[in-house]
């Protein structure tokens, strides 16, 4: 197969990739706590390096390159802004920290949404899920009653002589933690409970999500209009591949 054509097949692919991550985040930009997804290119080897059959830096015909690849897609984590809804129940963090969510499987998540509401049993749920908001004991938060709900600025949620601290933490790096869906975060390193003061959300308010719709339609088109660039090169390699065939055979 000619070199050009291995160049074009893999900036097709890393573009086909790039074009899912930003369709995932388009198809969130109205999701509250959502956090975008970008995809980190890195040139790539040619392909006898990648198989073994050649040693980078042999200043052979193998070491002029092999195009690119996606190597990693990280989650921007930056702040999005607070939209004021004046539900009782939406809660936005105003600063670092994730709530504490109980998953479908027990285990303790974290999450940036703040889109909550009550269960048939009184529980404080998220909306998209249904999962259990957790205190900073790691119980789930129960109220009952009529009486207004009112949550501190510091993340303590009291209704009447009720009062449950909102579990809330921060990850000692936000880059050992796994995606669980749209708005879900699994830590895989340390997690510290955030001090008092350190507390910091606000009532009657979401933390809009952090895909812009405008610039991902940019990069969708770029991204679009990269692939086709890349495929119509693998045409045009084949087209003459299958000319100079033709005329070795008519030869």
């Amino acid at each position: 197969m000619p070199y050009g054509m291995y160049i074009s097949a893999e900036g097709a692919a890393a573009q086909a990739q790039r074009l899912e991550v930003i369709a995932n985040n388009m198809a969130n930009v109205d999701t509250a706590g959502f956090k975008q997804d970008v995809p980190m290119f890195q040139a790539r080897f040619a392909e006898a390096i990648q198989k073994g059959q050649a040693q980078a830096g042999d200043q052979s015909i193998n070491d002029l390159g092999g195009g690119v690849k996606i190597i990693d897609v990280q989650t921007d984590y930056s702040p999005g802004e607070l939209k004021r809804t004046g539900n009782e129940l939406d809660v936005a963090v105003n600063g670092p920290g994730f709530f504490h969510i109980k998953g479908d499987d027990g285990k303790q998540y974290l999450s940036r949404a703040g889109a909550f509401e009550l269960d048939a049993r009184g529980r404080l749920v998220t909306q998209n899920g249904k999962r259990p908001v957790l205190d900073q004991q790691g119980s789930e938060i129960v109220l009952t009653g009529d009486d207004p709900i009112d949550i501190s600025a510091d993340g303590f949620v009291q209704q009447g002589s009720n009062t449950f601290a909102l579990g809330m933490s921060q990850p000692d790096s936000l880059n050992e933690m796994i995606k669980v869906g749209n708005n879900l975060w699994q830590p895989t390193g340390n997690v510290q409970p955030l001090q008092l003061a350190e507390r910091n959300v606000r009532q009657g308010y979401l933390e809009v999500s952090g895909a812009n719709s405008v610039r991902q339609m940019m990069a969708m088109i770029e991204t679009t209009r990269a692939f086709e660039a890349n495929t119509r090169m693998i045409q045009n390699h084949d087209s003459m591949l299958g000319s100079l065939i033709g005329r070795v055979l008519r030869a």
